[in-house]
């Protein structure tokens, strides 16, 4: 199997009535508005300016029963425990559901389990060891809609609790005090996509609605709800969007020391952070803490005032991000040897070793996925137990494919494009025949390549300062919001070399015979050899900030030889 070739798909023109509706802008930007639902200037006025009313948080089903327990905690100075995952999404929300309870009077710790040691979620092991530590009640943030078992433990034991969770929800709800899910059957909330933080977040704003304290507000744990949203790739509409414009509005204010930290060591000014800056670089580094070491890291830089450690913490997620890097990297190589080894007509790759870190074997996974569009599952394989990540494409549901082999899993969960698993390695051969199986039912006869999506042809000399302005109203971007893509065909390539590790990427400067631009090409120095003087390539634009010095360039996402 070689490397997928991309298709590439330009939007249809704008209708005559929508350019004329929205002539105050300028006729490409009007083209972006129009791809994306926006036709009218009062739709334009309500996207661009993110006029947007959270929604309250007691429309979520179990939140006044939750409320009431908490605030009963609180009363008693009974211990109440936050119980999160590893991940940029869990970090975030265990520090934002911890300060707030802290803020509000409560005695309150918080518990991430161990990737490599306890795996994800809820554990029988943490809650007797927290038990036996005199926890009284226990919140989960980011995980437990599935931990059915673990739930049923707990109140064995005497721990009451709360599931806070965004994932898809079993046909079993786990036995607690209040459960926390707007995809829950029965709840009314309108938005159904929050990240976990999210729903951590409306947790919180219904405490600080209802207890009212004097010094703290929603604005102290914004940031932490931007930077868990934007990591976990929830779509960025609706009620997303809105918390992300106004946490992103907060970390350019650096009222938190760690991220001021973060910020530092990763060579990012504060007042230019966008969501961009947090998907490639602030989420990456808290990721990298509970994927190589502890995330016990990242989450005492978000906690901590202490300028001395939060220095140091900071320094060290860099470290381990840098470290991640270069694991990935090897994994990577060694699952696609081991994926494609297995047949040529595979409908699902599939790699699994005792020496796969466990804590990249998801990235992994995703550069599979974005080599070979197929879906891909890669593992650490233990003496008894292999975990796996799986990480799929539009056209096959992988977490709805776990569910049809639940019998087969000791645990597993997730979204329709990113899912775990735990599986007895007795069990696995037979898991990956069901697998396989549903994969090829599913996609046998599809058109299995990519599409790239572009809003529009233009050429370079259209590409002007007054079109990123404009542009700029579309942040915060991301999953169902995406930055604007063009296509620029038969441009002349005038410089051209590899950058990064190993050649990984293309640095060029291209021209249309009026204009220059540089260009950076992400993953594409394979390229190099086979450039011709002209080519088609499909893009971003954007201003690159490098050593105090800002430019304009194009972020090339592929690009098409022109043979001749």
């Amino acid at each position: 199997m070689s490397q997928i070739e991309r298709r590439w798909q330009i939007a249809a023109k704008i209708t005559p009535q929508a350019a004329e509706n929205l002539s105050q802008y300028s006729s490409t930007f009007q083209q972006i508005l129009f791809n994306r639902g926006i036709a009218t200037v009062e739709e334009a006025d309500t996207f661009l300016k993110t006029d947007y009313a959270f929604h309250d948080p007691f429309l979520l089903k179990g939140m006044q029963t939750a409320l009431d327990r908490i605030i009963k905690a609180i009363e008693r100075e009974e211990s109440i425990v936050v119980y999160g995952d590893y991940d940029a999404d869990g970090v975030t929300s265990t520090a934002l559901m911890a300060q707030s309870l802290e803020a509000l009077g409560a005695k309150v710790s918080t518990y991430i389990p161990d990737r490599f040691k306890e795996g994800y979620g809820l554990n029988n092991e943490a809650l007797k060891k927290l038990k036996d530590d005199g926890a009284v009640l226990i919140i989960t943030v980011d995980c437990g809609i599935r931990a059915i078992d673990p739930c049923k433990f707990a109140k064995e034991i005497g721990l009451d609790m709360i599931i806070t969770d965004h994932h898809t929800v079993g046909e079993e709800l786990p036995e607690a005090i209040a459960v926390i899910n707007a995809k829950q059957d029965g709840d009314d909330y309108p938005e159904k996509n929050l990240a976990g933080v999210g729903m951590a977040f409306k947790v919180a704003t219904a405490l600080i609605e209802k207890i009212k304290p004097d010094n703290f507000g929603i604005e102290d744990i914004a940031d932490l709800v931007a930077i868990g949203t934007v990591a976990d790739m929830v779509p960025m509409i609706g009620e997303n969007r809105a918390l992300v414009r106004q946490g992103l509005y907060y970390i350019r204010s650096n009222t938190r020391q760690g991220l001021f930290s973060l910020m530092g060591v990763s060579r990012i000014e504060p007042k230019s952070v966008s969501s961009s800056t947090i998907g490639f670089s602030i989420g990456p580094r808290i990721n990298a803490a509970g994927r190589i070491a502890s995330a016990q890291d990242a989450l005492d830089l978000l906690l901590s005032n202490d300028v001395f450690k939060t220095g140091q913490l900071a320094q060290t997620l860099d470290n381990h991000n840098r470290e991640r890097q270069n694991i990935t990297r090897t994994i990577q190589e060694e699952a696609e040897t081991q994926a494609l080894a297995e047949t040529e007509e595979s409908f699902l790759l599939f790699a699994a070793d005792p020496s796969f870190n466990p804590g990249v074997v998801g990235l992994a996974a995703s550069r599979l996925v974005d080599t070979y569009y197929r879906p891909a599952i890669v593992g650490h394989q233990g003496e008894e137990v292999t975990r796996a990540s799986c990480r799929s494409i539009a056209e096959f549901h992988i977490t709805e494919a776990l569910e049809e082999c639940a019998d087969l899993l000791t645990h597993f969960g997730g979204h329709a494009a990113a899912a775990g698993f735990t599986v007895k390695n007795e069990n696995l051969p037979e898991l990956l025949k069901r697998l396989r199986d549903q994969a090829k039912t599913q996609l046998d006869g599809l058109d299995l390549r990519p599409l790239l999506q572009a809003d529009a042809e233009v050429k370079l000399i259209d590409l002007k300062p007054d079109l990123l302005k404009e542009m700029d109203l579309l942040q915060p971007t991301g999953y169902g919001n995406p930055e604007a893509v063009f296509v620029s065909k038969n441009v002349m390539v005038k410089s051209k070399r590899t950058v990064g590790a190993e050649g990984a990427h293309l640095k060029m400067s291209v021209s249309d015979g009026k204009i220059y631009f540089d260009v950076i090409a992400f993953r594409l120095g394979h390229l190099l050899p086979v450039l011709t003087d002209r080519i088609d390539i499909i893009f971003t634009f954007e201003i690159n900030e490098f050593q105090g010095r800002r430019s304009y360039q194009l972020n090339v996402i592929d690009i098409k030889i022109k043979e001749f």
